[in-house]
């Protein structure tokens, strides 16, 4: 007997694993030159540390698995894991900060689950949030943006804070983030943008006062906005590429909107507007290269936009009712929980199949 494969109605994806996560990589470029512009040389050192962490863990894992431990880190799987990681914490967070994340990140949220393909929660969010809740300290101490600030630490003693917490003048890392933000006429800026206005409406200002604050600028905050806005330009590539689908970021994003919307018709002293929410966080890097894994997303396209929707409405309510400024990580664990709900009650009808779907 002679088999072949029929021309249609069969497509042939000729994109491999390794080329999709090439592709990915490559679109975080534009995001990761902007975080470097704009909050220093940490961001650089977090990649390389979080990048060699994370190849060491998976070619270990493989070969404990008994798996070919070079072909399995040719598909760079790990090294997107790292890097979405690294971007997402402080730039002067101690080295074993990012180590301990992507150990998690790789070994646990990843191989004891099965591998690539098999992990039911996003890796790289699943270890921000056990670096959050386990340091908080050092997961919420930001720079102030070198547009701000006038200046910022040299390549080699960003390496050295970020190795042993001190400049070669004796400078600590507190001290270092002291000296920057005594620049701003003694505003508090060591936080995000989202942290400073939690933090302000929890001291009784209102949203109004709390954006007279150097760090938002004209419209965002200063150097998040461009960072933000590199990041969307990135993922218009992966769409215009095809290698992500418009439903979970434009369903994530619609949803955040219309729930900002209807927030600051509610309450418009205390709920920030649609500009904070999508333009002073991580959104854009969330709604692109995050929500879209395609292991712990849904999988049908109806799926996916309901998926979305929730992320999206679960950054919002966390954001503006919750403990946490910035939601996305725990917004995305939280969907992926519902990924196999969703998937059971939206999976497309086969063809063929008389019996309505399910």
């Amino acid at each position: 007997m002679s088999f072949f494969i029929a021309p249609s109605p069969h497509h042939h994806q000729k994109r491999t694993t390794t080329t999709i996560m090439r592709l990915v990589l490559l679109a975080m470029v534009p995001g990761v030159l902007a975080q470097l512009y704009f909050f220093g040389w940490g961001i650089f050192w977090q990649l390389i540390i979080a990048g060699s962490t994370a190849v060491i863990a998976e070619m270990l894992c493989l070969s404990a698995r008994n798996r070919s431990p070079v072909r399995g880190i040719q598909d760079y799987s790990a090294l997107v894991t790292a890097a979405l990681l690294a971007v997402s914490i402080p730039p002067l967070a101690p080295w074993w900060v990012i180590v301990i994340g992507t150990v998690f990140a790789i070994v646990v949220v990843k191989h004891l689950f099965g591998g690539i393909g098999h992990n039911i929660f996003n890796p790289a969010m699943a270890a921000y949030v056990l670096l959050l809740i386990s340091f908080p300290v050092q997961m919420t101490s930001w720079l102030p943006p070198v547009t701000l600030a006038g200046d910022t630490t040299s390549f080699i003693e960003s390496l050295r804070l970020i190795v042993f917490q001190f400049t070669s003048d004796g400078y600590s890392v507190n001290q270092v983030r002291a000296v920057a933000t005594g620049q701003l006429l003694d505003a508090v800026v060591m936080a995000t943008p989202l942290d400073q206005i939690k933090t302000d409406l929890a001291q009784g200002l209102t949203l109004s006062e709390s954006l007279r604050n150097p760090i938002f600028g004209a419209f965002a905050g200063h150097g998040w906005l461009w960072v933000n806005v590199a990041y969307l330009f990135g993922g218009l590539v992966l769409l215009q590429q095809r290698v992500i689908q418009w439903q979970i970021p434009g369903a994530l994003l619609g949803t955040l909107a219309v729930a900002t919307i209807i927030g600051s018709i509610v309450a418009p002293d205390t709920l920030p507007g649609l500009n904070i929410h999508w333009f002073s966080g991580g959104t854009m890097l969330a709604a692109f290269f995050i929500a879209t894994d395609p292991v712990s997303a849904a999988t049908s396209n109806r799926g996916k936009l309901i998926y979305a929707a929730l992320i999206g409405l679960l950054i919002y309510l966390i954001r503006s009712f919750g403990g946490y400024p910035d939601a996305i990580a725990f917004a995305v664990l939280l969907a992926n929980l519902c990924v196999p709900v969703i998937d059971q009650y939206t999976r497309p009808q086969a063809y063929g199949d008389v019996r309505g779907g399910q």
